[in-house]
Formats: C-alpha cells, structure tokens, sequence
C-alpha cells in the first residue's frame, strides 16, 4: 500500500509538470498574436495559456500570460487562433491537486500505525493506552478440570472459586467472599495457565488472557493505562476472569532510585495495586494470575486483600503422571500391552509439558518405523531422546575411541550397579548423542524421592567419578577429556553439601549458599558470609569429598574388574545395552558399596 501511494503521487507529480512553461509578459503575447505565431490558448480567469506554432526564444513551445485585455478574444479570433476557456475555481482540479495527496498521506499514517500495534485494530497510536487482552468468551473455552490431571490439589483449591463464580449469592451467604487474586505459582510446564482456562471453563464466563509483559512499553504511562481500561472491561464483562501470565514481568520488586524504564514499571505495578484495592469481588471479577519466580514479586502485591490465596502447582507424582499420561494418550493410538504405570516410573520429575512432549515423541518414533501403533519401545526411545539428546549417527569414532569411551560409561553403569540409593541403570551406549557426549549412561529413579541422605549424594559423587576412575584403571592414569561434564556435576553436589546443607563437620553446620530460587536454578555462584580462611575449608572440603568418590570407584572396579571387561566387550560388539541385556547391572553389592562409601 506505502508503495502504491507513492507511486501516484510520483504520477500526479509527473503528469502536472511534463512539459515546462515559460511566463512571458502580456505585451510580448500581443507581439505574438500580431504576427500570427499563436497556434491555440486556454483562456482562464486570470491567465491565458498556449502553444506557439513554432518556438520561443527559450526553445519552448508553451507559455502563460496574465489576463488583461476582456476585448481579447476578437482578437484571437480574428487572426485564426483556436480559443478555450476554462470555469474558475475549477472543483474537480482542487480535489485533484490537493484532495488526492492528503488521501494518499492518510492511508500510509492508517497503514503504518495499524503495523506499529501489531495488526490488532485497536486504532492505531490513538488506542495505544487500550488493553491487549485477548478475551475468549464462554463458547470459546473447551478446556475444563477434566482435561488437567497431576494438580488435584491445586484443582481443589481452585473449585471454590468456579462455585462462586456459578452461585455467588448461596456462596456468600454466611459472609464469605472469593479472594480477591489468586496466584498460581509452580515450576515452569506444569499447567498453570491450562489450569486458568479450565476455571474459565468449568464457571462458564468470560476470560481475559494477557501476559505481564503486554502492561509495559516504551511510552511512560501506557502500562497503567492499560490496566485501568483491562479492569474496566472485566467490570462490564462480569462475572469474569482476568488472567495474567508471567505476573514477575509486571509484579517485581521495586527498588530505590529506579528510573525510565524502571519508573515506567513502577507505575503499572502501583496502578495493579490499585485496582486490586479498588474492585468488589463480589461483583463477579476474579483475578488469576501465574509466575515460577515468586521470591522476586513485591511484597505489596502479595499481602493480604490483593492476592490472598497462592495455589501450588508443582512437578506430578508417579500416580499424577499417570493421570496426565491417559490425557495424552486419548490423543493417539497405543498399543494395549504399553504399561503406563512403567512410563510413569521412568519419568520421575517430568512436568506435564514434559510429558506431552514425551507421547508427541514416541508417536513420531512409532511413525518413523512404519508402525500401526505406538508400543512402549517407542515411549523408550522417546525418553533417550529428551533425557540423553539425538542420536550423532554422523559422528564416526575410531576403534580406540570407542574402547575408551566403552570403558568410561561401563565404569558408570558398574558402580551405580553397586552402590545403595542410586537410581538404577537402564541403558548404557556408546553412540554419541547430544551436543557432546560420545556415550551415556540413562539412570531413572523407580520412585519419587523427596530427601538424599550424605551417604546417598556421596555414592551419587562416586558413580559420576566412574567414568574417569575406569579410564585411570585401564590405562595406567591416562585420563582423557571425556569426562568433563561428570567432573562438574560431581562439583555441584559437593559444593551443595559443604554450603547449603552442612554436611561436614570441619566447615561446619551452617550455609553458606546465596537463597535458592523456588523454582528456577540459581544464577549466582558465590558465597554469602564466608571468610577468606572459611573459603580455603570449604575448597578444600570439596576436593576431599571428590577424592572419597573416586576412591570408592576404583575400590568397586577392582573388585568388578571381570565384569568390566565382559561388558566392554559386549558393548563394543551390541553398541548399547540395557540392565536384562547385561545381568552385572542389576547386581546389588550393596554391602561393598557401603564399606567404600564410608
């Protein structure tokens, strides 16, 4: 459209001024006209234009005078001059000359500002301060509480405020009244804002969906606007629900001596408060809102009257998984001997994104392989895939890569196979996967398990330093870079257990740990309160805990040394294996694991 407007009035532009005109005087016009020159002429109220029938001195053949003599036209007349005459003030030609370029003006300005909202027809730059809320009405919300499983806790919570919204007068009859907000706070995939829109759907009313970010822009005093013109929507809509996503990006906590974009922030927070002190609940406005960063929201958002009920919705237990599972699977077909209670088991600590994802991947798998139906071989390489990564069929290793790396993951597998409270082995291959692993040992837990002992984290310490503790075994010290990954995981556990959790007695029973987020792992890797003597202990306690766990490695393969080599040879030969495949990996040894450990 921007290109169509300027190309007309490049046209208009053209079309006026093809031919130049030369301004002569009315004396010299008459000179022309007495010597016959003067091929035609348009006579207009003030000015007389024509063509000469030659050319002027300047090498043009148009020219335009200034009217003076009424008598002229005889004159013309009488020499052969072909006479026109044009009405003054001409409508058509004003539309032409000035109504055309500022129609062409005023579609660019519309186009232009109708692109700059984002295509919402809200007015352009004249509605930048309406609500971005997206509203879905009654008939437009198909989820309900049937259709969330794995959070019956926080469905339960959440069914007061579909009674209130469907009787609000039985409901408040003793005096009670619906909290005013309600916050759902839980890691990120777990379906907080499913769960929203299933409240939406089992009351029956309107819902208003917009995400924290949509409140702030550039433009100092939009934010608040919006969230005045949101809650006055809401108001006419009642009963209704408001739902705010990722509240943090709007809800933060203020701080001293903040300014422009800050102070834009502030505003739209202080205009929520607002709001939140102002509304009736009972008039049928129920505010939802969700964030996995409670800890940085501002206490004043969070107080009593505002949002006074928060709703966990956190990572499902096995029989939540299962729940979520026959969901997801209503989606595909599956094949009747597929255990779900064994996919449940095996996908300790997924979330429902999580496992949504699993089943849309086992269905691709199932796909791939031209079958009928999806089977629980599927689901398996389902879970490799989003645990371990794809697998680098064009990453080729050498032969002795290959031992090594043989080595390396069979060191891992034997040594969880022989420690007590590690998670089980399930599979062990040497195909690379991922951005960078040559190999992988898949370990899941059988059981949702919600407290680690020391001794636990000290054998988990041990299991990550097979892998290194193999290769030093086998090749007389000659370590390779392999296992880096292990190294820092073996690090983190360590660290946790000297700073957060005291578990040594010579740094002692205190944390030194910055303040773990809720939901999200923490960004900030120093220590909080720790001397620079007290900083030397806890170095040094680490290293100690590190070195306990390759100790008690190497003590394993040693003693294991057969079953070592038996599986590197099956593993070179077979690629992977899995615990029924290699009958060494489900060896207990608990009581060789225990010594060790200690």
């Amino acid at each position: 459209m921007v290109v169509v407007a300027l190309g007309s009035l490049v046209l208009e532009w053209a079309w006026i001024s093809y031919d130049r005109v030369d301004t002569i005087p009315f004396s010299q016009f008459e000179q022309l006209v007495a010597a016959g020159r003067v091929a035609e002429v348009t006579v207009e109220s003030d000015t007389i234009q024509g063509k000469v029938k030659d050319k002027l001195s300047s090498g043009n053949s148009f020219f335009m005078t200034a009217r003076v003599d009424p008598a002229l036209a005889e004159k013309l007349i009488a020499k052969g001059v072909v006479v026109r005459g044009v009405p003054s003030g001409g409508l058509s030609q004003t539309i032409l000359l000035w109504g055309l370029p500022a129609l062409m003006f005023y579609l660019v300005w519309n186009f232009m500002s109708r692109r700059l909202d984002g295509g919402q027809s809200l007015g352009g730059f004249m509605a930048i301060g309406k609500s971005r809320a997206k509203v879905y009405v009654e008939k437009d919300i198909k989820v309900t509480f049937v259709d969330v499983a794995g959070v019956d806790e926080a469905k339960f919570e959440l069914q007061e405020v579909v009674s209130f919204l469907k009787a609000p007068k039985s409901y408040g009859r003793l005096g009670a009244h619906v909290p005013k907000g309600i916050l759902l706070v839980g890691p990120p995939g777990t379906g907080k804002t499913l769960l929203a829109r299933a409240v939406a759907g089992e009351a029956g009313v309107a819902f208003f969906s917009i995400s924290g970010s949509e409140f702030v822009e550039m433009f100092v005093g939009v934010g608040a606007a919006r969230v005045r013109d949101l809650f006055e929507q809401a108001r006419k809509a009642a009963p209704c629900i408001i739902f705010i996503d990722e509240l943090d990006a709007l809800g933060r906590n203020r701080t001293p001596g903040a300014f422009g974009g800050y102070d834009e922030k502030e505003q739209t927070l202080n205009q929520l408060l607002a709001e939140l002190d102002g509304f009736d609940p009972r008039v049928g406005v129920i505010l939802l809102a969700a964030t996995n960063r409670p800890e940085i929201l501002d206490p004043a958002l969070l107080r009593a009257g505002r949002f006074d009920r928060q709703v966990l919705v956190d990572r499902p237990d096995k029989n939540g998984r299962v729940a979520i599972l026959k969901v997801h699977i209503r989606k595909i077909r599956v094949s009747k001997g597929v255990d779900l209670d064994r996919i449940a088991s095996l996908t300790t600590g997924f979330t429902g994104a999580d496992i949504a994802n699993l089943i849309n991947e086992a269905a691709i798998a199932a796909t791939r392989r031209n079958a009928d139906e999806v089977g629980f071989d599927d689901f398996t390489v389902a879970i490799e895939r989003i645990v371990a990564g794809i697998e680098k069929k064009s990453r080729v290793l050498s032969k002795e890569e290959r031992r090594r790396v043989a080595y390396h993951e069979m060191g891992h597998a034997l040594v969880a196979a022989s420690l007590p409270g590690v998670d089980p082995v399930q599979k062990v291959s040497i195909i690379p996967r991922g951005v960078g692993a040559l190999g992988y040992t898949m370990q899941r837990p059988t059981e949702d398990r919600f407290l680690l002992s020391a001794s636990e984290l000290r054998n988990r310490i041990a299991v990550l330093m097979g892998g290194r503790t193999s290769e030093r075994l086998i090749y007389d010290g000659d370590v390779s870079t392999g296992a880096a990954d292990d190294l820092q995981r073996a690090t983190e556990i360590a660290v946790e257990m000297v700073t957060k959790y005291g578990m040594d007695t010579k740094v002692g029973q205190r944390t030194y740990a910055p303040r773990p987020q809720a939901f999200l792992p923490a960004m900030q890797d120093t220590l909080v309160g720790a001397a620079e003597a007290t900083g030397r202990e806890i170095d040094l306690a680490v290293r100690e805990l590190i070195e306990a766990g390759d100790v008690c490695a190497r003590q394993i393969l040693e003693k294991r040394r057969a079953d070592l080599e038996a599986g590197v040879a099956l593993l070179i030969a077979q690629e992977s294996l899995t615990a029924e495949q290699f009958a060494p990996l489900r060896s207990p040894g608990a009581a060789v694991g225990n010594q060790a450990a200690a």
